[in-house]
Protein backbone atom coordinates (compact mmCIF):
# COMPACT_ATOMS: atom_id res chain seq x y z
CA UNK A 1 0.00 0.00 0.00
CA UNK A 2 0.98 3.38 -0.72
CA UNK A 3 2.38 6.06 2.05
CA UNK A 4 -0.69 8.19 2.86
CA UNK A 5 1.90 11.27 3.79
CA UNK A 6 1.86 12.79 0.12
CA UNK A 7 -1.94 12.71 -0.15
CA UNK A 8 -1.99 14.06 3.74
CA UNK A 9 0.51 16.78 2.14
CA UNK A 10 -1.60 17.83 -0.45
CA UNK A 11 -4.45 18.14 1.36
CA UNK A 12 -2.88 19.66 3.65
CA UNK A 13 -1.68 22.10 1.72
CA UNK A 14 -5.26 22.71 -0.18
CA UNK A 15 -6.80 23.16 3.15
CA UNK A 16 -4.69 25.93 3.76
CA UNK A 17 -4.77 27.86 0.75
CA UNK A 18 -8.58 27.38 0.61
CA UNK A 19 -8.58 28.90 4.16
CA UNK A 20 -6.64 32.14 3.15
CA UNK A 21 -3.62 31.04 5.35
CA UNK A 22 0.07 30.69 4.39
CA UNK A 23 0.98 27.40 3.96
CA UNK A 24 4.51 26.40 5.53
CA UNK A 25 6.70 22.97 5.70
CA UNK A 26 9.39 22.01 7.64
CA UNK A 27 11.77 19.86 5.78
CA UNK A 28 14.52 17.47 7.05
CA UNK A 29 17.46 19.62 5.15
CA UNK A 30 19.59 16.43 5.56
CA UNK A 31 17.31 13.71 4.09
CA UNK A 32 19.01 11.77 0.89
CA UNK A 33 18.36 13.73 -2.56
CA UNK A 34 16.50 16.81 -0.62
CA UNK A 35 17.60 19.85 -2.68
CA UNK A 36 17.48 23.34 -0.63
CA UNK A 37 19.80 26.45 -0.23
CA UNK A 38 22.25 25.05 2.67
CA UNK A 39 23.04 28.14 4.17
CA UNK A 40 19.29 28.82 5.50
CA UNK A 41 18.69 25.15 7.24
CA UNK A 42 19.14 25.43 11.12
CA UNK A 43 20.21 21.95 13.25
CA UNK A 44 19.71 20.47 9.70
CA UNK A 45 15.93 21.92 9.43
CA UNK A 46 14.61 24.27 7.16
CA UNK A 47 11.21 26.02 7.14
CA UNK A 48 9.36 26.60 3.48
CA UNK A 49 6.73 29.50 2.81
CA UNK A 50 5.04 27.30 -0.26
CA UNK A 51 2.44 29.78 -0.85
CA UNK A 52 1.33 30.07 -4.14
CA UNK A 53 2.71 33.71 -3.89
CA UNK A 54 5.88 32.67 -2.76
CA UNK A 55 6.72 29.71 -5.05
CA UNK A 56 6.25 29.20 -8.74
CA UNK A 57 5.94 25.92 -10.79
CA UNK A 58 4.70 23.95 -7.37
CA UNK A 59 4.69 20.60 -8.57
CA UNK A 60 3.37 18.09 -5.59
CA UNK A 61 3.07 14.18 -6.51
CA UNK A 62 3.49 10.70 -4.43
CA UNK A 63 7.22 10.39 -5.03
CA UNK A 64 8.48 14.93 -3.66
CA UNK A 65 7.47 18.35 -4.06
CA UNK A 66 9.41 20.47 -5.88
CA UNK A 67 8.73 24.11 -6.55
CA UNK A 68 11.13 27.39 -7.49
CA UNK A 69 12.00 29.90 -4.91
CA UNK A 70 13.41 32.50 -4.15
CA UNK A 71 16.25 32.86 -0.76
CA UNK A 72 17.85 36.08 -0.25
CA UNK A 73 16.76 37.36 -3.95
CA UNK A 74 18.21 34.52 -5.09
CA UNK A 75 16.45 31.84 -7.26
CA UNK A 76 16.85 28.21 -6.62
CA UNK A 77 15.18 25.41 -7.91
CA UNK A 78 13.88 23.06 -4.74
CA UNK A 79 13.26 19.43 -4.78
CA UNK A 80 11.98 17.65 -1.14
CA UNK A 81 11.02 13.86 -1.17
CA UNK A 82 7.92 13.28 0.58
CA UNK A 83 9.92 11.55 3.21
CA UNK A 84 11.74 14.18 4.16
CA UNK A 85 8.41 16.57 4.97
CA UNK A 86 8.32 16.58 9.24
CA UNK A 87 5.18 18.75 8.84
CA UNK A 88 2.69 21.53 6.83
CA UNK A 89 0.69 24.14 8.68
CA UNK A 90 -0.45 27.53 8.41
CA UNK A 91 1.62 30.60 9.74
CA UNK A 92 -0.88 32.15 10.63
CA UNK A 93 -2.27 29.80 13.54
CA UNK A 94 -0.15 26.87 13.28
CA UNK A 95 -3.24 24.20 11.90
CA UNK A 96 -1.52 21.34 10.34
CA UNK A 97 0.11 18.13 10.78
CA UNK A 98 3.60 17.08 11.89
CA UNK A 99 4.92 13.68 10.56
CA UNK A 100 7.23 10.74 12.06
CA UNK A 101 10.35 10.65 10.96
CA UNK A 102 10.63 8.55 7.96
CA UNK A 103 14.04 7.00 7.04
CA UNK A 104 15.03 6.97 3.74
CA UNK A 105 14.18 3.89 0.96
CA UNK A 106 16.39 0.41 1.76
CA UNK A 107 17.45 -1.60 -1.11
CA UNK A 108 16.14 -5.04 -0.59
CA UNK A 109 20.01 -6.41 0.39
CA UNK A 110 20.02 -3.35 3.04
CA UNK A 111 16.26 -4.23 3.90
CA UNK A 112 17.12 -7.45 5.07
CA UNK A 113 20.28 -6.77 6.95
CA UNK A 114 17.78 -4.41 8.46
CA UNK A 115 15.43 -6.74 10.10
CA UNK A 116 18.12 -9.12 10.90
CA UNK A 117 20.03 -6.75 12.66
CA UNK A 118 16.88 -5.70 14.53
CA UNK A 119 15.38 -9.39 15.33
CA UNK A 120 18.87 -9.92 17.13
CA UNK A 121 18.56 -6.80 19.16
CA UNK A 122 14.87 -7.49 20.63
CA UNK A 123 16.15 -11.01 21.62
CA UNK A 124 16.74 -11.01 25.03
CA UNK A 125 19.48 -12.92 26.61
CA UNK A 126 18.34 -16.80 27.49
CA UNK A 127 17.25 -16.93 31.14
CA UNK A 128 16.63 -12.93 31.74
CA UNK A 129 13.23 -12.02 32.90
CA UNK A 130 11.05 -10.49 30.29
CA UNK A 131 11.65 -6.84 30.02
CA UNK A 132 9.10 -4.83 31.54
CA UNK A 133 6.55 -1.81 30.20
CA UNK A 134 8.49 1.62 30.72
CA UNK A 135 5.75 2.79 32.60
CA UNK A 136 2.92 5.47 31.23
CA UNK A 137 2.47 6.48 28.21
CA UNK A 138 2.93 10.47 27.96
CA UNK A 139 2.29 13.33 24.99
CA UNK A 140 3.98 16.22 24.39
CA UNK A 141 2.57 18.97 22.51
CA UNK A 142 4.89 20.52 19.76
CA UNK A 143 4.28 23.69 18.34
Amino acid sequence: MNSSRPYLIRALYEWIVDNDCTPHMLVNAEYPSVQVPKGFASDGQIVLNVSPSAVRNLHMDNEAVSFDGRFGGVSHTLFVPSGAILGIYARENGQGMVFDLESPELDEDEAEFEDIVESDDDTPPPGSPPPRPSGRPSLKVVK
